[in-house]
């Protein structure tokens, strides 16, 4: 007993934290990548932001010596491959989806990953959860489909009618298949050797970078750059250090020390946070949206219950 409670507050605790906190980081980064003005295409403000994360996270990796362990081929192999599904797709759909649904029923509707990642690691990686991760498995994907059944607010600015909300639907599905399947590569890749979280990060978010590059070409330079009417600098840089350096690297502390389908249902608790910023966007989640999000901090209450066991 005294054992099992060392382990989870030496290992689990830790874990459990570093989801919650990257939850929050991109709960807060995805209303500033709604809020900023630009009429560049999802893939390429994916692209910069990958570009921006990497020259920020530079010192960093400079100062950390490299502790990856003897299958170093093999693990950055996995994350190459998790970068480019997650981060390079995964994040460019998710971008799509957000400019068409807005901060909460993006991130609602992302919740869906630990349903998908709890069958996809049990059949792959051998992590089974148990009946009280499965119910809470369920109450997640229930959360999502309320979501998805929803329709937008009139308030809203992005409610642009139902052609334009399937497709958002879409996107966001495929922003969570791919993000699932990132997620995946990556416990994979985590839980056989000893490589630093901030490392990982950065192996999978130069892989992104290095897919994308090609969509430099399609950008707008020079005189064809539209004039903001206020800085954006500011914007981008909260929200890349929000989201994709804070949060990508706390969600590789979180695979490293937690089963997948545990992560990415912690992962999930956005929705929840995200409530209280839907005004901002004029969004009113009205009570499906609230019961919605109160089923998602349900289903992963019983999965922190099962953690603290």
């Amino acid at each position: 007993m005294i054992a099992s409670q060392r382990r989870f507050r030496s290992t689990v605790l830790p874990g459990a934290l570093a989801a919650l906190a990257a939850a929050l980081c991109w709960t807060l980064s995805s209303s500033v990548w709604r809020r900023l003005p630009t009429s560049l295409s999802a893939g390429q403000l994916n692209l910069l932001k990958n570009w921006l994360a990497l020259a920020l996270q530079a010192p960093l990796l400079l100062l950390l010596p490299w502790t990856a362990g003897s299958g170093t081929g093999t693990t950055l192999g996995l994350l190459i491959l998790s970068g480019v599904l997650g981060i390079a797709l995964g994040d460019s759909l998710y971008f799509a989806a957000l400019r068409r649904l807005g901060t909460r029923r993006t991130l609602t509707l992302d919740a869906g990953g630990p349903a998908v990642t709890a069958v996809a690691g049990a059949l792959w990686l051998a992590e089974w959860p148990t009946p009280s991760q499965w119910l809470g498995v369920g109450l997640i994907t229930a959360a999502v489909l309320l979501v998805a059944s929803q329709k937008p607010s009139l308030q809203a600015p992005l409610a642009a009618g139902v052609g334009q909300q399937g497709l958002g639907v879409a996107l966001a599905l495929g922003a969570l298949c791919c993000g699932s399947g990132g997620a995946l590569l990556a416990r994979a890749a985590l839980r056989s050797d000893g490589l630093d979280p901030l490392q990982s990060a950065s192996v999978r978010l130069a892989a992104a970078a290095v897919v994308l590059l090609p969509l430099v070409r399609g950008m707008p330079w020079g005189a064809q750059r539209p004039r903001p009417a206020q800085r954006r600098w500011p914007l981008w840089l909260l929200a890349t250090l929000l989201g994709t350096s804070a949060g990508i690297a706390l969600q590789q502390m979180a695979l490293q020390r937690l089963p997948g389908a545990l992560a990415v249902a912690l992962l999930a608790t956005a929705p929840v946070m995200a409530l209280p910023l839907a005004g901002l966007e004029g969004d009113r989640p009205g009570w499906v949206g609230v019961f919605a999000a109160l089923l998602a901090l349900a289903g992963v209450s019983c999965v922190v219950g099962v953690l603290a066991r």
